[in-house]
């Protein structure tokens, strides 16, 4: 249980760690790995029940797609010019379920490879629940007033996959972030 133990609290680093991409873009004070996770799972099994896939599946999937950043960083597209982010990331994740239990290892490292691979609707939606998860994040911060977005919105919501996740996208740019609880009565 002790290396269970090790194993928590290097998951809670992320809550820790932000994410190095939104610093690129001009943000100062970016999310953490761990809340753009937490709304990663949330997207993904609300994608997985709208797409008829296992909604716990792919939001166990969303849940730790990004626990080798505790090792690794949370690494941008402009890493990836320079440095291979996906085999340090499978590396690190090898590293992680060492010293797990034999159980917790093999269920997670079936989770990940499901990630890694892409060949599962599950994963595909993860995939979309990702990018969308970082796609409701940049429309928020452009809301709050960096501008040096818009270039990098357009080209995310082309990527999504399916029909829900594009739906999703379009609603929230017709949505301003900030009016969410306007038509909220008071008590």
């Amino acid at each position: 249980m002790e290396e269970l133990a090790k194993f928590l609290y290097e998951v809670g680093l992320l809550k820790r760690m932000r994410r190095s991409g939104w610093w690129v873009a001009g943000i100062r004070d970016p999310e953490s790995v761990a809340e753009h996770t937490f709304r990663t799972a949330i997207l993904g099994y609300i994608l997985a029940r709208l797409e008829g896939a296992d909604p716990l599946k792919t939001a166990m999937i969303c849940l730790i797609h990004d626990l080798p950043e505790a090792r690794i960083g949370d690494l941008h597209r402009v890493n990836d010019r320079y440095l291979d982010s996906r085999e340090a990331q499978k590396r690190a994740w090898g590293d992680q379920l060492q010293s797990l239990p034999e159980k917790v290892a093999d269920a997670l490292k079936d989770l990940y490879e499901l990630w890694d691979d892409q060949n599962s609707l599950e994963a595909k939606i993860a995939r979309d629940a990702d990018l969308l998860e970082c796609f409701i994040q940049a429309l928020e911060y452009r809301a709050q007033g960096c501008s040096s977005l818009e270039k990098w919105i357009e080209k995310t919501g082309a990527t999504l996959k399916t029909e829900t996740a594009r739906s999703i996208a379009r609603a929230c740019q017709n949505q301003d972030p900030k009016t969410w609880w306007h038509d909220l009565d008071p008590p």
